[in-house]
């Protein structure tokens, strides 16, 4: 399909409007929404990959972002731009369809990228271009092309990328007092097989890096931009290549911290061998980590080795994660049901582990085939495929036919939301977890909003909430016992809030 916009004067001179839309997430447990009303923000995360992908293109051009979570996208947005950059993942399929109608409607040329259309391109016929897999390999050929008016339809590529050549993202393009913490990416690829994640399929096996400098280059640029709050590592598991972590990240983490009187706190995801390393667990203790979200899945052995979770076959599960606890890393836990080895058991089980472990923020989901994974190859060949995945394992949807019946299934699951996130049992959780862990090296600054947030926590859930006995046991726990853990206390139950209201919305 020609260019729209090729004859346009502006174009000629090589100045392109580019408008950078990011659809709306759903609300689900991850999105922190209700959580976030407390503090002021409203989103968890700014669009890192869009960011990262506008600092890829032509100086010249004009950019603006919209990012649909934090700001409408407005009529004039649209009438400004020559062009529509559109990123997104599966989760934000509805809204991305949305978006583009719109952007189609009004005329526009449309280019889009990112794990959603890579995934399903073919599902979007409105859009003009796609630049699939990693922007630093195929964004080059379509600039090319679209400088000589003659660019494809789809580009892809199946190798990856160089990270040496990714650039800073152009973080100047977002309001950054919207959001929760910033993001960072350090490396790309995971050396693990799981059956259900598409991880390795988009990135590989092999983790490829950024260098230490680029890494604090970024730090410096969010810093010079005012930020002061966490950074999130986004990578799938930051510690896929060890040896780079410890001889060159996290000794420049370090320095960079103490060239501050106050840094930032980081957070991140990891595999849970994690804990077999006191050395890297006190090193990123050291240089600011104080959460890592973990895959814990499930502790049926049967389907850990059903999914080739092989890293976390023939382990105390309970006893790793009480180990990272100490070591000043908060455990963030995913789980899963809906394997073919799960039975009627396994919903007690998650439970019973959930609060031995003190893991607070346990995300539990129901088993998806996502596109481009072994899971789904595997369900299609055998015919049990029933759907596409909604990209949101805590919707309560299934996109295959399981082998436990599934209103048993769904039904099940809902009783593990119910039994953890009730308010006696949560803040139970909590208070486990604080008798095990260790204060972080580096804490955000209190500001305004953290005092707005305990206040309108003590209204909000000390007195209108029905969880305000436990709100208040906890607090004056917190207070004799773990006094310098109470933002953290305070957090924790802001944090229960969100996902109480998760809850409901689901029928819990």
């Amino acid at each position: 399909m020609p260019l729209s916009i090729a004859g346009k004067r502006d174009y000629v001179c090589g100045v392109v409007n580019t408008l950078l839309l990011y659809p709306q997430f759903p609300d689900t447990f991850w999105s922190f929404k209700h959580a976030l009303k407390f503090i002021r923000k409203k989103a968890a995360l700014p669009p890192l990959g869009l960011l990262t992908f506008a600092a890829m293109l032509p100086p010249e051009w004009k950019k603006r972002l919209v990012d649909t979570n934090v700001h409408p996208l407005r009529d004039k947005d649209i009438a400004w731009a020559d062009v529509v950059c559109i990123s997104a993942m599966i989760a934000q399929q509805e809204s991305a369809q949305a978006l583009i109608a719109r952007c189609r409607a009004a005329g526009k040329t449309i280019i889009a990228g990112g794990p959603l259309f890579t995934s399903a391109h073919e599902q979007f016929p409105s859009v003009d271009h796609f630049v699939l897999n990693e922007a630093e390999e195929t964004l080059p050929e379509f600039l090319s092309d679209f400088a000589a008016g003659c660019a494809q339809r789809v580009y892809s590529t199946s190798k990856f990328a160089d990270m040496s050549q990714t650039p800073v993202p152009l973080w100047e393009l977002a309001d950054l007092s919207r959001y929760g913490s910033m993001s960072l990416q350090f490396s790309r690829g995971c050396p693990f097989d799981c059956e259900f994640c598409d991880v390795t399929a988009k990135f590989g096996h092999r983790p490829r890096i950024k260098s230490a400098a680029q890494v604090t280059a970024e730090l410096d640029r969010l810093w010079a931009a005012g930020w002061r709050g966490s950074v999130f590592f986004v990578d799938d598991n930051l510690i896929g290549n060890k040896h780079a972590l410890k001889t060159e990240l996290l000794p420049a983490l370090i320095a960079w911290q103490r060239a501050r009187r106050r840094g930032l706190p980081f957070y991140t995801e990891a595999s849970i061998n994690l804990a077999d390393d006191a050395e890297l667990m006190r090193l990123m203790s050291e240089a600011g980590f104080d959460t890592v979200f973990i895959g814990i899945e499930t502790p049926d052995t049967a389907s850990l080795a059903e999914c080739n979770k092989r890293q976390n076959q023939s382990r105390d599960l309970v006893a790793d994660v009480k180990r990272i606890q100490r070591a000043g890393l908060q455990v963030q836990g995913g789980f899963i049901v809906g394997f073919d080895s799960d039975v009627a058991s396994i919903f007690q089980r998650q439970v019973d582990f959930i609060q031995q472990s003190g893991i607070v923020t346990a995300m539990v989901g129901l088993l998806n085939a996502l596109p481009d994974t072994k899971l789904h190859a595997r369900l299609k060949r055998e015919g049990r495929l029933s759907g596409q995945s909604s990209g949101n394992n805590s919707d309560g949807s299934l996109n295959f036919i399981s082998r436990m019946p599934a209103a048993q299934l769904i039904e099940g699951y809902k009783s593990i939301l119910r039994r953890i996130y009730a308010p006696r049992p949560y803040y139970q959780r909590v208070r486990t977890f604080l008798r095990v862990y260790r204060r972080p090296k580096i804490t955000v600054a209190l500001e305004w909003r953290q005092c707005v947030a305990l206040a309108y926590s003590g209204l909000r859930l000390g007195v209108l909430g029905r969880e305000r006995f436990q709100y208040w046991r906890l607090l004056a726990w917190t207070l004799f016992r773990r006094p310098r853990q109470m933002h953290l206390a305070v957090t924790f139950a802001i944090y229960g809030h969100h996902f109480r209201k998760c809850c409901a919305a689901l029928g819990v």
